[in-house]
């Protein structure tokens, strides 16, 4: 029997026997025709009983039994990605600019750049990160551990959104960024849930020493 994770499983409830699902790793939600194809291809060899839009914007392949993971995976080609672990998950990402009439900021840009940076990194907790091009926030900023919305004077990064069995709301942590600012402090934000959380998720963390220390302790005003 795999554990969660192992191999870029995911356990499932079996009817009769114990089955898994695999979700590749599609930085930001995007993927293009011929990943589709590998994926349906991949499917349709392997009989496998269903394909599942996570929330996360992931293609789930769900139902297979362990001993198709490693073929599944050898066809596939693609990255596993980090679906399950105490690490920053996939990033969660609204059309932005690129293709959104509302959007005020390019947040594909900026999630690419979060993805290639802090995806699968491990922390005291798993962290949800998740980027809007406005205040609209399609991207849930609301109940992500991190995130950003665009505005027409830049970004607005807020923390410590939840959307657990315990549901709490995001806190605004600074506005009016530039895209190098904004993921200055993003970086600055991930540095300090390091070295200060103790095992719990960022809203839990500033729940015990208070939005107004951890907004001194990054020299935010």
């Amino acid at each position: 029997m795999l554990k969660d994770g192992e191999k870029g499983v995911i356990r499932q409830r079996g009817k009769e026997k114990e089955t898994y699902a695999i979700a590749p790793h599609l930085p930001c939600g995007i993927v293009n025709p011929d990943q589709l194809r590998k994926l349906a291809d991949v499917a349709q060899k392997y009989n496998v009983s269903d394909v599942k839009i996570t929330s996360a914007a992931r293609i789930a392949l769900i139902g297979i039994t362990e001993d198709q993971v490693d073929g599944i995976w050898k066809d596939l080609g693609m990255d596993a990605g980090h679906a399950t672990g105490l690490c920053v998950r996939s990033i969660k990402v609204c059309p932005g600019t690129a293709y959104c009439r509302l959007a005020q900021q390019d947040s594909l840009k900026m999630g690419m750049a979060l993805d290639e940076t802090y995806h699968g990194m491990v922390l005291p907790s798993k962290m949800k990160m998740g980027v809007s091009g406005c205040k609209i926030q399609c991207a849930e900023n609301c109940i992500k551990d991190i995130s950003l919305y665009g505005t027409k004077n830049g970004w607005t990064v807020m923390v410590g959104g939840n959307g657990s069995a315990r549901p709490r709301l995001a806190d605004l942590l600074v506005e009016d960024l530039d895209f190098e600012d904004a993921r200055a402090m993003v970086a600055k934000v991930v540095a300090y849930y390091k070295e200060n959380s103790k095992r719990e998720r960022m809203g839990r963390m500033i729940e015990r020493i208070g939005l107004d220390i951890m907004k001194a302790k990054l020299n935010i005003k």
